[in-house]
């Protein structure tokens, strides 16, 4: 799913890691974790983390992006998260929450709820995040 908005930006895509783009520019290629957050404690402005839901499993955070830790997390914030994931990813998931695992507790209960994601071009829905009751 990330793929595609890189290659409408004709950027290079690290396939299983984190990119930083600003302006459409590549600046960091498969960043770790402490580097991005060495990178976000230097940002005065927002920051977006667009991710992909993976499929079947529904992870958002925590299985294939632990560069996301929970510091990195926070300074991102939760409303800076954008989901991806075609209609068709979710509906496999049999309602399921999408899964959200930190290795923060406190942080995965804080963060869990309704998130938007984004399921087409100009088409989103509400979907829970995490473990709710």
């Amino acid at each position: 799913t990330i793929q595609v908005l890189m290659d409408a930006l004709g950027l290079d895509n690290t396939l299983l890691g984190i990119d930083v783009v600003i302006n459409e520019e590549l600046i960091k290629q498969d960043i770790s974790g402490a580097a991005l957050d060495d990178f976000l404690v230097n940002r005065d402005n927002k920051v977006v983390a667009i991710l992909s839901v993976t499929g079947r499993q529904g992870s958002l955070i925590g299985r294939g992006n632990q560069q996301l830790t929970p510091s990195v997390l926070r300074h991102i914030g939760r409303d800076n998260i954008w989901a991806l994931a075609t209609k068709t990813k979710l509906k496999a998931l049999e309602g399921r929450p999408l899964i959200m695992d930190s290795n923060d507790p406190v942080l995965d209960k804080e963060w869990q709820g309704y998130v938007s994601v984004v399921t087409g071009y100009h088409d989103a829905v509400l979907y829970p995040l995490g473990l709710m009751k």
